[in-house]
């Protein structure tokens, strides 16, 4: 009964740890997730702007696991480079390991007052202090996480079976890395084994295994998360469990020696598995960091590219029955999805030959326009012969499906007759912006891609939350749109040569992108509006 009871505190006390874990990244999320991978995908023009770019979004994120798929996500839409992916990623695992260090520096008596300020901060309106309310209280209980804890390993540290068991792993250092391992796979949180091993207090050499299988583990839930998507996202997570695996190989047989040393080491004692987690990925990305390209290259020999053949004009529509309204609407909201994915895709390679200075990829931007344009009639005329027997409330989804796709062939158009021109012209006179224009573009054109992938979410799942966020995320544009323009018009006033050059290029891009985004976030109107969370005019009240 008592070997239950400790069980059940353990088991208890990691459940709370991995909760607080959820709502810092959830609180994150709401406050800055926009920023977050703003900065993500803006900081990897160099190595060390892409380690310090995965090292503040982990920091943020409070999970590696949710940096390596954000990462993986933009290397497979041409985003970010794959060897700078792979710099993001160690400083993404620097990121956990310092989140260990944080955590587990005896700061418990200040949960009390984050709780209290979370508490505060959660009710406010703003969508800043509230998710960075939801933050503090994810931090909080994850601090008294800590404390049960080392309370509910005390009977495991004095158990003659749990030294045995200890012992046993001791004499097998293999066995003890795979078995930290398949914990930090469990948890799907390196972070969380660490703390677990902190507070059992094993022999030091055993303590260093342990945590060399919680980083190998660790690795794992990003490559099965990837698993579904295309093969340059897979090739990032697999390089990072590459890389992980290979760091163990070599630091395994060094473990005693590598306790001695960090124990003799003059630091503030934070526990030895925090100090060992924070010194082998901090050795790991010191070692890697030169070797990034090799890696990614021989990642890409083990993961070949496989010969796609471009669907263009799939037919989505053929064999939906009109009889039935349910499965039209359904066979419908595919096809809009489909569009969605298109005209991400041509926005991606307008991004793509703004970023190189390369009208190459606007070629295909051509191409998508058409077969958006063909596409969206395509789903009209269906829409248009839907079978008398659907009622109003599925007459309004028609509507709703019919305005969403409208509005993405509008967005196609603006690509394609705005920005592309716009960006040929930059390319044909070989024109440059300054750093902070350039900078400034770049990151509405990656808002705006993000904006889209969101749309496409809350067209599927009309989600309210998700639906008020599009909105406020148009706010936020708006304000962006309108700061860039003054700061472009100081670069003027101060006679910065290649701001002169692309005033009207810079002014009109500005316009285009925030178009584009009014017309995706037209998806959230209807769903806010059922809520009665629309005003009729933005008008104040005289």
């Amino acid at each position: 009964m008592q070997s239950l009871s400790v069980i059940l505190q353990l088991a208890g006390a990691v459940a709370l740890l991995l909760f607080g874990l959820g709502l810092v990244r959830d609180g994150m999320v709401r406050a800055f997730g926009m920023r977050l991978k703003m900065a993500l995908g803006l900081g990897t023009q160099t190595g060390l702007r892409a380690f310090l770019s995965g090292l503040v979004a982990t920091l943020g994120l409070q999970s590696s696991t949710a940096t390596a798929l954000m990462t993986a996500s933009f290397v497979d839409r041409g985003m970010i480079a794959p060897r700078m992916a792979q710099i993001v990623l160690l400083g993404a695992n620097l990121g956990t390991a310092l989140t260990a260090w944080i955590v587990a520096f005896g700061l418990e008596a200040l949960a009390p007052g984050l709780l209290l300020a979370g508490y505060v901060l959660r009710r406010q309106s703003r969508r800043e202090w509230s998710g960075a309310g939801l933050a503090l209280i994810g931090i909080a209980l994850m601090l008294l996480s800590l404390a049960l804890l080392s309370q509910a390993t005390v009977p495991l540290r004095e158990s003659p079976a749990m030294a045995a068991f200890l012992a046993m792993l001791g004499n097998a250092w293999p066995v003890a890395l795979a078995f930290a391992a398949g914990l930090a796979v469990i948890c799907s949180s390196s972070l969380a084994v660490v703390m677990l091993i902190l507070s059992l207090g094993t022999d030091p050499a055993l303590t260093v295994v342990l945590v060399l299988g919680a980083n190998l583990g660790g690795a794992i839930p990003p490559l099965l998360a990837t698993a579904g998507q295309g093969i340059p996202a897979r090739r990032v997570t697999l390089g990072n469990l590459v890389v992980r695996a290979t760091g163990c190989l070599i630091a395994l047989p060094l473990a005693g020696q590598a306790a001695q040393l960090l124990t003799a080491m003059p630091l503030p004692r934070t526990g030895l598995a925090v100090e060992a987690h924070l010194a082998f990925n901090l050795a790991l990305a010191v070692a890697i960091w030169p070797f990034s390209g090799l890696i990614t290259r021989l990642i890409a020999r083990l993961l070949p590219e496989v010969d796609e053949v471009p669907q263009i004009g799939v037919p989505i529509l053929d064999g939906v029955t009109l009889e039935t309204p349910a499965i039209a609407l359904a066979g419908a909201s595919r096809a809009a999805m489909a569009i969605g994915d298109v005209v991400e895709r041509m926005l991606q390679q307008t991004r793509t030959a703004f970023a190189r200075s390369d009208d190459a990829p606007l070629a295909e931007v051509a191409v998508l326009e058409e077969r958006v344009d063909r596409m969206q009639q395509e789903v009209k005329l269906f829409l248009s012969r839907l079978g008398r027997d659907a009622g109003e409330a599925e007459r309004r989804q028609a509507i709703t499906i019919l305005d969403y796709v409208i509005n993405l062939e509008h967005v196609g158009d603006i690509i394609h007759k705005g920005l592309a021109p716009e960006i040929r012209k930059k390319v044909g006179l070989s024109l440059r912006f300054s750093d902070e224009g350039y900078r400034e573009l770049d990151g509405l054109f990656l808002m705006t891609i993000e904006n889209l992938r969101v749309a496409q979410t809350v067209f599927m799942t009309r989600d309210r939350d998700l639906a008020r966020q599009l909105m406020e995320e148009k706010v936020e544009i708006r304000r962006l749109e309108r700061l860039s323009a003054q700061r472009h018009l100081t670069r003027l006033r101060e006679g910065r040569e290649e701001s002169q050059r692309t005033s009207s290029l810079h002014l009109d891009i500005l316009r285009d992108l925030k178009r584009v985004n009014a017309h995706i976030v037209s998806v959230a109107h209807p769903i806010l509006d059922e809520a009665d969370l629309l005003i009729e005019s933005r008008l104040k009240r005289s």
